[in-house]
């Protein structure tokens, strides 16, 4: 499924299930939450943490998903092609740090 899809997906669900969409100051703060949702799986799965019995079924692809949701949901609501975004985000990246993290001698020592 390319973004563009995700974003139709999406914007369909919404006109059918959704009713509308939330504010989009709503949604950053769903955003928000998710996204801690996902740092709190990630701290107990890859940090020091232990998982609470409560926490043992968490599912990081779901959670991740929810964070992709709510940032769709986002792109949509404010006119953003997350496609074209994505593409010029990646050569302004490229452009910019072509060889910045190659040189990083922070990254060469953890090899």
């Amino acid at each position: 499924m390319t973004l563009k899809e995700a974003q139709i997906q999406v914007d369909e669900w919404i006109k059918q299930y959704g009713v509308r969409y939330f504010s989009e100051l709503t949604n950053m703060a769903l955003l928000s939450e998710e996204v801690g949702e996902v740092a709190r799986i990630i701290a107990r799965e890859y940090g020091e943490q232990s998982k609470k019995a409560s926490e043992r079924s968490a599912n990081l692809g779901d959670e991740l998903a929810d964070v992709l949701w709510v940032l769709i949901c986002l792109a949509n609501q404010t006119g953003i092609d997350l496609e074209q975004a994505f593409a010029e985000n990646m050569r302004k990246k490229t452009l910019r740090d072509n060889s910045r993290h190659q040189e990083n001698p922070k990254l060469k020592s953890s090899l």
